[in-house]
This record gives C-alpha cells, structure tokens and sequence, in this order.
C-alpha cells in the first residue's frame, strides 16, 4: 500500500504537538533536579581540596624556611617573609625567596599564619567560605592541622 506523496508531506511538516513539547521540559526539569545539587556540591568540595593544597605548599615553603633560618618567621612577619626578606627583629641570615605570591584562598581571603600556633608549632589556615573564624560545612576552616 503507497501512501500519497500530500499525506507523507503533511506529517513531516507537522511538528510537535504541546504535549510532547511539556512531556520533554518535564523531564530535562527531573534531570536537571538530580544533577545540579551534585555538582553544586562538587565545586565546595573543589575549593576544600584546593584549600589544603594550599596550606599544604605554605607549610612546606615555612619549613625550608625553618631549615635555612633555624626559625620559623614570628607572627608579625607573617607569610610575607615568604617573599621578601623581613627588616623586623629577628632578621633571617640566610634568607632566600621561598614562593613566587602568596595566593589567596579559594574564596578570595589571605591565608592566615599563626606563630605559636593553636593546634601546633605553627598554624597556617584558610577561614572557608564565610571568612571568619571557625563554622560548619563549606564554613568550616582549612588548617594545616588536618
């Protein structure tokens, strides 16, 4: 049985109907739902990680300067003296540059430095996301003690 050529070309040109269109955004909708908060997620957890990895290189930059110096730098030398060669008392005697920048956090804020620190020696931390001082979750602080 052939099927007249108008017939065959009325169907294709018929398109969708509002249906089908509806029955489509419903599902991309569902799937969007499931997808999105996941990745959301995967990107505070990509600023964690990046966070550690940070703190991470600045505790192993302190030590050479440890190693070089016999001490780490006070607390009012900071990480600076990472950079450039502190002028305040106790001035290193075989200071060298240790890092190219100080970077920032993920979040945008300065990594602190804590001379005697907290939770060791020294301390090297990132606030999170909130940029205070402890906090839960994406809140939480990144220190060089975990």
């Amino acid at each position: 049985m052939k099927v007249p050529a108008t017939t065959l070309r009325q169907r294709l040109q018929r398109g969708f109907t509002l249906i089908e269109l509806m029955v489509v955004l419903v599902i991309i909708g569902m799937l969007a739902a499931i997808i999105v908060p996941n990745v959301l997620d995967r990107a505070d957890d990509a600023r964690v990680t990046a966070a550690r990895t940070d703190v991470n290189n600045l505790v192993q930059a302190l030590k050479l300067y440890r190693l070089d110096n016999q001490r780490y730098p006070t607390a009012e030398q900071g990480l600076q003296a990472l950079l450039t060669k502190p002028t305040t008392q106790p001035v290193p005697n075989n200071w060298k540059p240790y890092l190219d920048k100080l970077p920032n956090d993920p979040w945008g804020h300065s990594y602190q430095y804590l001379n005697p620190g907290i939770k060791g020696e020294i301390d090297v931390l990132s606030f999170g996301a909130d940029g205070k001082a402890g906090g839960e979750g994406r809140d939480a602080d990144v220190g060089s003690w975990q």
